[in-house]
C-alpha cells in the first residue's frame, strides 16, 4: 500500500531542487532543467524512484524524469536523490492524465510504466495507465520511433493492455508473460520495488514493448 499522508511533504517538494515546479506552465522549458540536452526518458508512476535512478545512474548520456502523483512517494525519492545526486534525473509530481500539457509533441523518446494501479472495477478502464485513453496521449508526446515498456504482475491488466494495441492503432514488438524465465529480455532487467517484491513470492512479471 501506498503511503500517501506525511506531513510536510509538499512543502519539502515544493523547495526541492530535484523537481520540476508548476510543470504544466513549463511546456517546452523541461530540457532546460538538465546541464546536456540528451534525450529524455520518462517513467510514469516512478513510486520510491529505484527503477529510474537505476536507468539514469547507468545511462548518463540519457535525461530522465520522474513522475509521481503522491507527495509522500515522490518524498522518498527526493531523499534518495540527496544521498547520490544525478544530474541527468529530475521529478515531476503531476497526475498523468495532464502529460501532454507538461510535454512537447514528439519530446519525449521512450517511457516506462512498471506496476501501475490496475484499476479493477470496469468503469475505471480509461484511468488505466496502458488503456487506449493513455495511449493517445502518449502518442502526442512520443517521437516517431518512440517506444513504451510495461511490466505488471497483474496477469488481468496485462491482458487488458494487450487488448487495448490494436484499437489504439499500436503494435507490439516484445510481449513475455514471464519476463524474468526470458534469458533475452531478462538480461539488463533493472527491478522495481514492486517487482522484486512480486516475483520474490512466484508471480510471473509480464512485459511487452511497444510501437506505433
Amino acid at each position: 500500500m501506498r503511503l500517501r499522508n506525511i506531513s510536510g511533504s509538499r512543502e519539502i517538494i515544493a523547495d526541492s531542487k530535484y523537481v520540476i515546479q508548476d510543470a504544466e506552465n513549463q511546456k517546452g522549458k523541461i530540457r532546460t532543467y538538465f546541464e546536456k540536452d540528451q534525450p529524455i526518458q520518462i517513467e510514469i508512476g516512478m513510486g520510491k524512484g529505484r527503477f529510474i535512478m537505476q536507468m539514469a545512474e547507468e545511462h548518463p548520456e540519457i535525461n530522465f524524469i520522474g513522475i509521481e502523483k503522491y507527495s509522500s512517494v515522490l518524498l522518498r525519492a527526493i531523499q534518495k536523490m540527496e544521498q547520490n545526486e544525478l544530474p541527468n534525473l529530475r521529478f515531476i509530481r503531476m497526475d498523468a492524465e495532464d502529460i501532454t500539457e507538461v510535454f512537447e509533441k514528439g519530446e519525449v523518446d521512450k517511457i516506462f510504466i512498471n506496476f501501475s494501479d490496475p484499476w479493477p472495477k470496469d468503469r475505471h478502464a480509461k484511468r488505466r495507465l496502458p488503456s487506449k485513453e493513455f495511449l493517445k496521449r502518449y502518442d502526442e508526446i512520443l517521437k516517431k520511433d518512440g517506444v513504451i515498456e510495461f511490466k505488471t504482475d497483474n496477469r488481468d491488466l496485462f491482458d487488458f493492455a494487450v487488448e487495448q494495441l490494436e484499437p489504439a492503432g499500436w503494435k507490439a514488438e516484445v510481449i513475455t508473460y514471464d519476463l524474468h524465465h526470458d534469458p533475452v529480455l531478462c538480461e539488463g532487467n533493472i527491478m522495481t520495488e514492486y517487482e522484486e517484491k512480486f516475483s520474490s513470492i512466484g508471480n510471473p512479471i509480464c512485459k511487452y514493448v511497444i510501437y506505433r
